[in-house]
């Protein structure tokens, strides 16, 4: 087998078996060829299928790291290959994964960028519930905001996905999961009318009679995340405000309000469909500092000295 023949049956496999999307393929792709570059420039080995050492996993991390690379970049360079491998391993096309267990530059914790709750709910009042738009993105926001979704699971939405007796909608989510979220009431008699009226105004302008997408741009075809996160900015411009949103910052927001109000946090990896709990960790943090905001203000100890240590 050759690296090309190797390379293409990999990325078949995370395509159509992991149904990664097509930017996750791409950037697979271009790390592992990464890679074959530089094995051949600095003449290691003769292909990717005949390393025989960990030695050139650890010399590839750290060429990496002198390329004034990001912690966050190596490890994706590293993760990808170690996917590849771990790959070609199972398929007993190499004997061992060498880049499993290599040691790899710790990657700071990062808090999850988030909106407070009085901004979404700016966000919220700006739309023009009387425009057919303005209903859509209504929508938008109520689905990234009180779904937690990702944006992809947003746009591949369709009709079908939504029970609204049961108040859940069905999400296809990473890797072929399905989960089910909950929707508030508001949210649920907003997509029903939103699906029964402004959907169909906008069904019309294209006359695709088939699309059976939930959310449509104003020519009538399925949104497309770029799209969501335009309808995002523009909110915030209609809000008089100037900072930075994107629908993952949505997601995070959703995440860290369930928590602050009293979530369990194995309700918020189910409905933020995490496979490990650690992923949803990241969140306790920003919860933890809004209770002890809260217990300060409230706790009538807390911000009070001892008059006996005052003598």
């Amino acid at each position: 087998m050759t690296d090309n023949e190797a390379l293409d049956e990999f990325l078949n496999y995370i395509s159509s078996i992991k149904s990664y999307s097509d930017n996750t393929v791409l950037s697979y792709k271009n790390d592992i060829l990464d890679f074959a570059n530089f094995i051949h420039t600095e003449g290691m080995a003769k292909n990717l299928l005949s390393i025989r050492n960990s030695r050139i996993a650890e010399n590839y991390c750290m060429f990496l790291s002198g390329e004034g690379l990001s912690t966050t970049t190596i490890l994706r360079h590293i993760s990808s290959l170690s996917s590849f491998y771990e790959w070609l391993y199972k398929e007993d096309i190499v004997k061992e994964n060498y880049f499993k267990n290599i040691e790899t530059p710790k990657k700071p914790k990062r808090k999850p960028e988030i909106i407070k709750e009085d901004e979404i709910n700016e966000l919220f009042e700006v739309c023009d519930l009387n425009d057919k738009l303005g209903y859509r993105n209504y929508c938008i926001l109520g689905c990234l905001y009180g779904c937690g979704l990702r944006v992809s699971e947003l746009c591949n939405m369709q009709i079908s996905d939504i029970d609204f007796n049961d108040r859940l909608i069905r999400i296809h989510g990473k890797g072929s999961k399905d989960r089910d979220v909950v929707i508030y009431d508001d949210l649920r008699d907003s997509l029903k009318h939103y699906i029964s009226t402004f959907r169909v105004d906008l069904l019309y302008i294209s006359k695709d009679l088939d699309n059976r997408y939930v959310f449509l741009n104003k020519n009538g075809k399925q949104l497309t995340r770029v799209g969501v996160r335009k309808i995002l900015e523009h909110l915030v411009m209609l809000a008089g405000e100037t900072y930075h949103i994107s629908p993952h910052m949505l997601r995070h927001s959703f995440a860290t309000a369930m928590l602050n109000h009293g979530a369990d946090i194995r309700t918020v990896q189910e409905l933020l469909g995490h496979e490990s709990l650690s992923t949803t960790q990241i969140y306790t943090d920003i919860s933890i500092e809004t209770k002890r905001a809260s217990y300060n203000l409230s706790f009538p100890r807390a911000n009070k000295i001892d008059e006996k240590k005052k003598k």
